[in-house]
C-alpha cells in the first residue's frame, strides 16, 4: 500500500469513475484499477463495487475513504509547511474565501501583512459557499478559509471573528429609508432580492423569517444574486429591497451613495470567521495573517473573541 494507491482510491471514490481519474492522473484506466486491486488485496476485502454508471465504495470502502481523505489532506498540508520552512522567511499562505471577502474583510490586513512579510506568498482561492470552503480546508488545498460560522463539521475547527448585523437595503428615496429600525414581521410584505442559493446566509435568514409567529407568506421574489455586493447594487437601482449582513467598515456604504441601510436588530447577527483543520498546526505565517485580519476587524462594531 502506497500513498499513490491511497490518492488514487480517494479520487475514484469522489469521482465515481476509474476512467475520469485515469485522465486526471495522465495514466491508463488499467493502472488505476491495479492500484485499487492492490489495496483490496492488502485489506482482504472489496473496496469498490461496479454500478450501471461508474463505481462506488462498498461499506468497507467508505471506511477507508473517510480515513484516507482525512489523512492525506493533513499530510499534504504538512508537506507544504515543511517546504515553507525550507524557504525561511518566504513560504505561502493559502486562503479560501467568498467572492467579495477580501474587499470587505481583509483588504486592510493584506496591506499590513504585506508590509511586515514581503516575501510570503498570499494565494486567495474563491469558492461560492461555506461548504466548498470547508472542503478546501479538509483536503489540504488551503490552510485558512473565511466562512459563515455554522454547524460543526467533522475534522474542521471554526473560529468566530466578527458578528454582522442584518440590515434592509433600500434606495434613499424609498419610504422605508427614513426608518431607524424595521421589525422582521414587516419584511413579509416585501418582495425581497434573494441571497445566494445554498449559502449559509440565505439559509440562516430564511430560518429567521420563517419562524415568525403567524407571519403571512411573503410575495415570491423574482430576483436572486450570487453575492451580497450584487444585492446592494440591485437594491440601489430600485430592483427591490434586500436583507443583507452589514459589512464591516464603510466601503459598502461609500460604494452605494444612493442606498440606505435600515437596521433589523431583532434578527440574530450572522457570525463569520475562520475554518481550519487545526489552529495549533497552522504555519507561523498563516497564524500571523489570520491574527492580522482579526486585529483589523476588531475596530468594527461587532468583534468576537476567538
Amino acid at each position: 500500500m502506497t500513498l499513490d494507491d491511497l490518492r488514487a482510491f480517494v479520487a475514484v471514490c469522489e469521482a465515481g469513475s476509474l476512467s475520469a481519474v485515469a485522465r486526471d492522473l495522465g495514466c491508463t484506466q488499467s493502472a488505476v484499477s491495479q492500484r485499487i486491486k492492490r489495496l483490496e488485496r492488502e485489506a482482504g476485502i472489496g473496496l469498490l463495487e461496479r454500478r450501471p454508471r461508474g463505481v462506488a465504495p462498498t461499506g468497507a470502502g467508505r471506511i477507508l475513504h473517510r480515513a484516507a481523505a482525512d489523512g492525506l489532506g493533513g499530510l499534504d498540508l504538512a508537506l507544504r509547511r515543511l517546504a515553507d520552512m525550507r524557504e525561511g522567511d518566504g513560504g505561502t499562505v493559502r486562503v479560501t474565501t467568498g467572492a467579495t471577502t477580501v474587499r470587505h474583510f481583509m483588504s486592510d490586513a493584506v496591506v499590513a501583512f504585506r508590509a511586515r512579510r514581503p516575501h510570503v506568498n498570499l494565494e486567495f482561492h474563491t469558492e461560492s459557499s461555506s461548504r466548498s470552503c470547508f472542503e478546501a480546508v479538509a483536503d489540504g488545498g488551503s490552510e485558512l478559509a473565511w466562512i459563515t460560522i455554522g454547524r460543526p463539521v467533522r475534522g474542521i475547527e471554526q473560529h468566530p471573528v466578527i458578528g454582522l448585523r442584518w440590515v434592509l437595503a433600500v434606495p434613499a428615496d424609498d419610504p422605508l429609508a427614513t426608518r431607524e429600525r424595521i421589525e422582521p414581521d414587516e419584511l413579509t410584505a416585501l418582495r425581497l432580492i434573494r441571497l445566494p442559493e445554498n449559502s449559509t446566509s440565505r439559509m440562516r435568514l430564511d430560518g429567521h423569517l420563517g419562524h415568525q409567529d403567524a407571519a403571512p407568506v411573503p410575495p415570491p421574489s423574482t430576483t436572486s444574486v450570487a453575492d451580497w455586493d450584487t444585492a446592494l447594487l440591485l437594491a440601489e437601482l430600485g430592483v427591490g429591497p434586500a436583507v443583507v449582513p452589514e459589512l464591516p467598515g464603510r466601503r459598502a456604504v461609500a460604494a452605494h451613495p444612493g442606498l440606505r441601510l435600515v437596521p433589523i436588530p431583532a434578527l440574530p447577527p450572522l457570525t463569520t470567521g475562520w475554518a481550519v483543520r487545526q489552529w495549533a498546526a497552522l504555519s507561523p505565517a498563516a497564524v500571523e495573517f489570520a491574527e492580522t485580519v482579526n486585529r483589523c476587524l476588531a475596530g468594527g462594531e461587532h468583534p468576537l473573541r476567538r
